[in-house]
């Protein structure tokens, strides 16, 4: 039997109501713009090689991005969701975890992926759903997944992501491994119930679990201001017992840090740790949206100025290990091979319609092997319709 809650609390005599407006929580920085540490700020234990990889991975999400917003825009693939303004929150958190920690991503954490070896084909093959996809196609653009990489498959809905993480990291926690699950998720996510369930669900059972807010200021088109009238994601952490910082999401020494020490609490203690990532969104929510409609040149503007790659870009350079010149070759190295993998990947055909039904039952049930009949006869009777997969039918 536990102790009443009210023996561990301390008594008052005068109701004194709490007013969090009075206690805003900080945000944990150590990167100025320019590329210089603030006069009181160390920087993390982050060697040249480790720093130069992260650096790397920024330049190659940029490419990436860049081209396949242009090829979304030429129809030659169907959607497409960027990072641009938020690479230092991903990558640089899963450049502080190890390989064998679990990530389980929202749908703008491509860095994470890209940072733990996911390559330039295996990006296309997704984005293509062509016959090399390891996801077969069955998934829209930018829904990867990786079993070697420790990467979960990207669901669409919002949050569901969040309670599978604690019941993985209470697994790792039960099997005794010491790892840690991180979960992705934004502001707008965190609206959502999952996110209160998951939280304290990993808080009583204390799971192993980093949960990672992307607080970008909007949920596709919503301002935070009209979301939630509390102090943002971080100001919940405490109320469900769970360790939290908000960091600069925009400082890649702050973020790399803040997950150090988090992932040293949640594997040592263990308990959940909750960081809420302060950024923002430079280009659209998707494809499909216009945030003209939503914010300002000038507020865009002023968030540009803030950017995390030519941030720690500038760090490395007064490190002694990157130059300007540097730079912009990387950059353009990244460009090409990421427009010859692309010529690539469309050019591959589809994977086999079979690929479909497969992979749930060991043994295909009755009801789908009719569905599986009907829709071959379907494409066979409409090739002009189905040109790839009608070839790939015919014996």
């Amino acid at each position: 039997m536990t102790d009443q809650p009210s023996l561990h609390h301390q008594q008052v005599h005068q109701a004194d109501f709490l007013d969090p407006k009075k206690s805003v929580i900080p945000t944990f920085s150590l990167l100025q713009q320019n590329g210089e540490l603030y006069p009181t700020a160390e920087a993390p234990d982050l060697s040249k090689q480790h720093a130069l990889k992260i650096h790397d991975t920024f330049l190659f999400i940029r490419a990436l991005d860049e081209r396949m917003l242009a090829s979304q825009r030429q129809g030659r693939i169907s959607f497409y969701m960027t990072e641009i303004g938020e690479e230092a929150a991903d990558i640089c958190s899963a450049a502080a975890l190890k390989p064998e920690d679990t990530i389980f991503a929202q749908y703008r954490e491509q860095g994470a992926l890209a940072y733990r070896g996911f390559s330039v084909d295996q990006f296309m093959n997704q984005i293509f759903s062509n016959e090399l996809d390891l996801g077969k196609g069955r998934q829209m653009p930018v829904h990867y997944g990786s079993k070697a990489l420790n990467y979960v498959t990207i669901s669409s809905p919002l949050a569901t992501q969040i309670p599978q993480a604690t019941g993985y990291a209470y697994g790792l926690k039960q099997d005794k491994k010491d790892q840690v699950v991180i979960c992705y998720f934004g502001e707008g996510a965190a609206s959502e119930g999952d996110f209160h369930a998951g939280l304290n669900m990993a808080a009583v059972l204390k799971a192993p679990v980093i949960f990672f807010c992307r607080n970008n200021g909007y949920a596709i088109s919503t301002p935070t201001h009209e979301q939630f009238a509390g102090d943002g994601i971080a100001s919940r952490g405490a109320g469900y017992g769970i360790k939290t910082l908000r960091v600069d999401g925009n400082d890649a020494l702050a973020v790399y840090q803040a997950t150090c020490l988090a992932r040293k609490i949640a594997v040592e203690e263990p308990q959940p740790v909750l960081i809420e990532a302060m950024t923002y969104r430079l280009g659209a929510h998707s494809s499909s949206d216009d945030p003209s409609g939503y914010r300002s040149k000038e507020e865009e503007s002023k968030w540009r100025e803030q950017d995390p790659v030519a941030r720690f870009s500038h760090w490395l350079i007064k490190q002694g290990w990157w130059t300007k010149e540097q730079e912009e070759s990387s950059l353009a190295k990244h460009r090409k091979q990421v427009a010859e993998a692309m010529k690539k990947a469309e050019k591959l055909p589809k994977p086999p319609l079979e690929t479909l039904f497969s992979d749930v039952y060991d043994e295909l049930p009755w009801h789908l092997e009719e569905q599986l009949e009907e829709a071959k006869a379907h494409i066979l009777r409409n090739p002009t319709a189905y040109p790839a997969t009608a070839g790939r039918l015919v014996k």
